[in-house]
């Protein structure tokens, strides 16, 4: 079991009173003050409204095709890949296998396996003075509990920010009254076409979660900079997670 300090747990107890923080760091960039990352999270959600998309189409990630990139960067060499037949070989509750036939850029054949996966989002749920909400869950294909930030796949026909609040409230009983939309990322583009949503949750209230009956997680607040400090350590070591801090820390500092 992974193991939680007994501060971010005091903090659990007492949500209605300040957290104490640990020391920021000296290093020049890593972390802000407290009262200076809850102002930059603030200007940087009203200075940049929300730009939502419809599903299928992310910031953040942009077609590398030539035609979209000056010629003394990338070749115009066809690198495309193009499908002769597709088979189902597997299909899940959540996701599918395929075994795709293609033709390559050069005229010859051979096969791709992969995922299709429905997509899903991640929330980045900051606290008014700076604290995160993170979440305590065990993952059973590694056979161990990571610390995450809420997330979920998204359902069929279901806008990312929809699914983001849906999400957000059923796993952590949070609603949250600020949204901004961060980025988009396709965390497994060698054997799956999932796609990762990050948002950004401020104005956050408790209430009730409404968890799946088979779902059983922590719910944690923790300040931004012993997040940090997890992450250096390895104790926050799960992709999105990573991800989802690197953004935020760039957010605050940089005003990206």
């Amino acid at each position: 079991m992974l193991a939680v300090s007994a501060a971010s747990k005091e903090v659990l107890r007492n949500e209605g009173q300040n957290s104490s923080f640990l020391p920021d760091s000296q290093e020049s960039g890593i972390f802000l003050p407290a009262i200076r990352r809850s102002v930059a999270i603030i200007l940087a959600m009203k200075n940049e409204p929300p730009d939502l998309h419809p599903q299928g189409v992310g910031r953040g990630c942009k077609d590398t095709a030539p035609r979209d990139t000056p010629s003394d960067k990338v070749s115009t060499t066809t690198l495309t890949e193009t499908e002769l037949s597709s088979v189902t070989v597997f299909k899940g509750r959540l996701m599918h296998v395929k075994l795709d036939r293609v033709r390559l850029p050069d005229g010859g054949e051979s096969t791709r396996e992969y995922i299709i996966h429905p997509g899903a989002v991640v929330v980045i749920p900051v606290f008014e003075n700076g604290d995160l909400l993170l979440e305590r869950q065990h993952r059973y294909p590694l056979h161990r509990d990571f610390i995450e930030l809420p997330a979920g796949k998204i359902d069929a026909g279901e806008a990312d920010l929809t699914c983001a609040k849906r999400e957000l409230e059923e796993e952590t009983g949070y609603t949250a009254s600020e949204w901004r939309e961060v980025t988009t990322i396709y965390p497994c583009i060698g054997y799956s076409d999932e796609r990762l949503a990050f948002y950004l949750a401020r104005g956050l209230e408790p209430g009730n979660h409404g968890r799946d009956p088979d779902e059983f997680l922590e719910i944690l607040r923790v300040p931004f900079g012993e997040a940090m400090d997890w992450l250096r350590s390895g104790k926050i070591c799960e992709t999105k997670t990573v991800i989802g801090l690197f953004w935020l820390e760039k957010i605050l500092d940089r005003g990206w």
